[in-house]
């Protein structure tokens, strides 16, 4: 009977861990992945060897940068902007979820699988 109580009891949900850089780096070197934001396209992102990435907010610009990993975050710094961008990255089971941390975390994107191609304009790509 008690055992039956026990199993009746909500179980607590398993805190999410950011990823670690290496972890980071593992997942995401040499892959392109497109984002979305409250259900919309927002953003394509390929993942260079040597933590470079290049960046589209699919409108054919692409922007270059590199991350790094600070305190358990993701931070992004891109040409022209030398403000890092930071982020908490999960590896959650339907793909990459990322909390920007510089608003409180009300920015949020998720992986999307049927996402667009990095097309980049203005880098001759």
């Amino acid at each position: 009977m008690l055992l039956a109580a026990m199993l009746a009891l909500p179980v607590p949900a398993v805190a999410e861990t950011p990823m670690t850089g290496p972890e980071f780096a593992d997942r995401m070197t040499g892959k392109t992945l497109t984002f979305s934001a409250n259900g919309q396209p927002y953003g394509v992102e390929y993942y260079a060897p040597s933590q470079r990435v290049i960046w589209s907010f699919l409108d054919g610009a692409c922007i270059e940068g590199e991350w790094y990993a600070e305190d358990r975050a993701i931070c992004f710094v891109y040409e022209g902007d030398p403000d890092p961008k930071c982020w908490k990255v999960y590896d959650a089971d339907d793909g990459i979820r990322a909390e920007f941390l510089d608003d409180g975390g009300s920015a949020i994107l998720y992986e999307v699988e049927d996402g667009e191609p990095l097309i980049c304009d203005n880098m001759g790509s």
